[in-house]
């Protein structure tokens, strides 16, 4: 049954930790948390999750009665994992598990004594068919899916089989409700094994082990460096975006889930500022999003969901308390999205994207561009519809995201400067998209709008005594005067003045902003500082790789490019300290203090603009600059020397496919036609 008054869902500060340390796999909506064994305990945040509901609630394995001891896991996917057990002094289990549709898992006993041994293999398993939202707030009850064997399979689901698992097994196993077993004899020096599946009831037939993911993985960029720790990064990138892809039920259109576990579904600031990244590895991802994003795009006022006329959705849930929760499946309360979505609009038609197909998608652009224009000749600004909403609606969403520098929280409603950066540059992206299709006087328009916000955002953001942009105005539209990672977004936008990115760019270097990791999302010297906080002095490797994309925008200012490049080695050396996975944040404390960088407890790992970062990172050190409808591809690389160089091959720009070999300042493209320059 719903509570009907669950606990607020989006202003406790941060994700829910998962209970047990374990393991995490994904492959696109679906995921599994487990411990160390494998086992999924009752009681405990684990599961295997499909369409944000909780289809397994257990699945443990004993062996003669009792749990094998956990020895290593080894992860080299995303999507799979090989847990390595011991039971007894001459028995090894091993569980081969696959996350896609479901879960495959191959289960095997090696007896490495010297005479046969007889086991006992017993698989417990149950499904409480809970929402997401309740296993992660500790809401989820006793009870679900009534065991059936039909067939020869264990079924678990609702009374008319919308939701549910179906369990089967190889090998021949007893199975009972709630259980599989087998009772064997392995050989000496052998071994036994099973292959046992958990299957969606309503899923479609099988694709294979994360088929999806590979195949986008073969058709994308292939990006390497001589440096071979950072082409580890890349390639992990690249796995891991792969494992986050999703597509759209009705069409098939691509998107990558915002991150494991908790938010494995289309969120509108993570799957498009993803997409920006992604870029020079697929086109068509950007494109995907916003087709879908297109689609579910506000068309009514419902303040329940915070839905208007041309916003973009800030997430997408399809659980069974997800109305309950959010209002209905789509909640919108988000500032930036909307912006970004015409961003990404104009930039994935300069990097070669489908024309017809970004024609059919400028009526949303203007509908967005529109929603950003009811705020009259002021700043986009936010507050929450109704008391369940979320109190701040910018990438820093926890309830104390937004403060000045004591650390007192802002008043709504709520300016953060970057989003004015995104509307900027919305805007010109608009009228080069107007331009383009013979449409000069709405271009015209839009240009001259883009240049009022900009003289507005210089005389309300910039705080000259103090050196840095005011992260937000508050509800008397007096500056918020916290020195914040936010800042640098409006050195990516190109919205800062060369006057003001100059004493900007030297504010950012300084020991309270730059742990030598990343940049840090609140200076050290701000009332509200804390390194282990969620957004108030921690590291977010997307943040600092938009914040490098920033500074080689204003690569001609004395400082910017040996900044970006320090900046992004810190956050590459966190990348290796972490395994080659960038998590979605860590801690923000100094290197010199901590080193390795610390890791926050419930970061997101594999998060979507984590995975993305390295892209950015390398995009921007190369300063690739494609623009496919005009034929030019202009490169200016800075390299770090300790990169080695870089190599894209198989760089899809429209009908061209080039590769690109750069150095340190030097760049060679071979496949580029005569015509291009």
């Amino acid at each position: 049954m719903t509570d009907p008054h669950p606990p607020d869902p989006f202003n406790a500060g941060e994700p829910a930790p998962t209970g047990t340390a374990g393991v995490t796999l994904v492959a696109g909506g679906t995921f599994c948390l487990s411990d160390a064994t494998g086992d999924i305990a009752p009681g405990a945040a684990h599961g295997l999750f499909v369409r944000d509901t909780r289809v397994l609630s257990r699945w443990e394995l004993r062996l003669d009665g009792h749990p094998a001891q956990a020895l290593t896991v080894l992860a080299r996917e995303a999507f799979g994992a090989r847990f390595v057990l011991r039971a007894g002094s001459t028995l090894l289990l091993v569980r081969d598990r696959v996350v896609d549709d479901g879960l495959r898992e191959t289960v095997t006993v090696h007896n490495l004594g010297r005479e046969p041994a007889e086991v006992r293999l017993e698989l417990t398993v149950a499904a409480d068919l809970a929402d997401l939202f309740a296993v992660k707030e500790g809401r989820a009850r006793p009870g679900g899916a009534e065991p059936r064997v039909v067939g020869g399979e264990l079924l678990l689901g609702d009374p008319d089989g919308a939701r549910g698992v179906a369990v089967g097994a190889t090998a021949g196993p007893a199975v009972l409700p709630g259980t599989l077993s087998w009772r064997v004899v392995v050989p000496a020096r052998s071994r036994w094994s099973t292959e046992v599946t958990a299957r969606p009831l309503d899923a479609p037939a099988r694709r294979g082990p994360a088929g999806g993911a590979r195949a986008w993985r073969a058709a994308c960029t292939e990006v390497t460096a001589g440096d071979p720790a950072l082409t580890g990064v890349l390639r992990r990138s690249v796995s891991d975006l792969g494992a986050l892809l999703m597509h759209d039920p009705a069409h098939g259109r691509p998107f990558v889930a915002a991150g494991a576990p908790w938010f494995m579904t289309l969120f509108g600031r993570d799957s498009l500022l993803t997409a920006w990244m992604a870029l020079p590895l697929d086109v068509g991802l950007a494109l995907g999003t916003l087709r879908v994003l297109a689609e579910a795009q506000g068309r009514a006022v419902a303040p329940a969901s915070e839905e208007e006329p041309g916003r973009i959705m800030h997430e997408l849930r399809r659980g069974p308390d997800s109305a309950a929760v959010l209002g209905g499946s789509r909640y919108y309360g988000t500032a930036d999205a909307t912006p970004l979505f015409v961003m990404l609009l104009a930039e994935c038609w300069r990097w070669g994207a489908d024309e017809e197909a970004v024609r059919a998608l400028l009526p949303a652009a203007d509908a967005a561009l529109a929603w950003t224009a009811r705020h009259g000749d002021g700043f986009v600004a936010y507050r929450r519809v109704t008391d369940r909403g979320l109190v701040n609606q910018g990438w820093k969403d926890s309830a104390d995201g937004v403060n000045d520098a004591g650390g007192r929280s802002a008043i709504p409603p709520i300016a953060l400067c970057e989003v004015q950066g995104y509307v900027y540059a919305a805007l010109l992206g608009r009228a080069e998209l107007a331009e383009w299709f013979d449409d000069p006087a709405g271009a015209a328009r839009l240009r001259e709008r883009a240049e009022r916000l900009r003289q507005r955002f210089a005389e309300s953001f910039w705080l000259p005594e103090r050196g840095w942009f005011a992260i937000a105005l508050d509800g008397d539209r007096r500056p918020v005067d916290a020195l914040t990672s936010n800042a640098a977004h409006c050195l990516w936008t190109g919205i800062a003045t060369d006057e003001h990115a100059a004493v900007l760019v030297e504010r950012l270097g300084e020991p309270d902003m730059d742990t030598g990791y990343g940049l840090r999302t609140l200076a050290a010297s701000m009332g509200a500082y804390n390194p282990m906080s969620y957004h108030n002095g921690s590291v977010w490797p997307h943040d600092t790789a938009i914040a490098v994309a920033g500074l080689l925008r204003y690569a001609h200012l004395p400082g910017a490019v040996e900044l970006a490049q320090r900046l992004a080695g810190g956050v590459l050396d966190a990348a290796a300290a972490f395994g080659g996975r960038l998590p979605e944040l860590y801690c923000g404390f100094a290197r010199e203090e901590f080193s390795p960088p610390v890791p926050y407890p419930t970061s997101c790992s594999p998060q979507a603009w984590a995975a993305a970062a390295p892209l950015l990172l390398v995009r921007a050190l190369l300063g690739l600059d494609p623009h496919v409808p005009r034929r030019t591809l202009s490169t200016t690389p800075r390299l770090p020397p300790s990169w080695g160089g870089i190599t894209l091959s198989g760089l899809g720009l429209g009908p061209v496919t080039v590769d690109l070999t750069a150095t340190a300042d030097t760049a060679t493209v071979t496949g580029l036609p005569p015509d291009w320059f």
